[in-house]
């Protein structure tokens, strides 16, 4: 598999394959997937936007991830705002880079697709600290929860429910930039 940086046009032409691979990480209805189309390639336009994907030999899309810089007026950066204290927000939401989506196809899970991914993005952002979101799950059986902690991502917010869907998420911060070496 090739590990290789996204531009926004790169992404967009392969949105069809981005959106089967996020639906399948995520386990999300159709019919879901269809708004998410819009909303990725909206986010493409955004200040700071970085992307990564994994290709097979084949070519086919095995991962991606992408994210940009966080700011007022973004529905994620303003949900999280609102249940942040003055002192968080200040820490957190300034000068921060968000991890808008990282997904493996489930078949290329457990093969350190994900990490790869995960440090080229973080290697490429811009910013003094990264948030993500992660749904709730046990730490200990959750690939993607091992990863974020091995990273030394540490609890932001907990159990904390975005308008729309019905799973409790967690969001998850730590300081950039990620030390080389730092990360197994």
């Amino acid at each position: 598999m090739r590990l290789v940086a996204w531009q926004p046009d790169d992404l967009l032409r392969r949105l069809d394959d981005v959106v089967a691979v996020y639906g399948e990480a995520m386990g999300y209805r159709k019919e879901l997937l269809q708004t998410r189309r819009g909303y990725i390639g909206s986010h493409v336009r955004r200040p700071g936007f970085r992307a990564v994907a994994t290709l097979t030999a084949e070519g086919r899309l095995a991962g991606f991830g992408y994210g940009y810089t966080s700011a007022a007026g973004q529905w994620w950066h303003d949900q999280v705002r609102a249940s942040l204290d003055e002192p968080s927000r200040k820490y957190w939401l300034s000068d921060c880079f968000e991890v808008v989506e990282l997904h493996v196809r489930p078949v290329a899970q457990g093969h350190g697709v994900g990490a790869r991914q995960l440090r080229a993005l973080l290697a490429m952002a811009e910013g003094k600290r990264v948030l993500l979101s992660t749904p709730e799950a046990d730490e200990q059986v959750s690939r993607a929860w091992r990863l974020y902690r091995r990273f030394g991502f540490s609890d932001v917010l907990r159990d904390f429910l975005f308008p729309g869907d019905e799973r409790a998420f967690a969001i998850l911060g730590r300081e950039l930039p990620v030390a080389e070496g730092t990360v197994s």
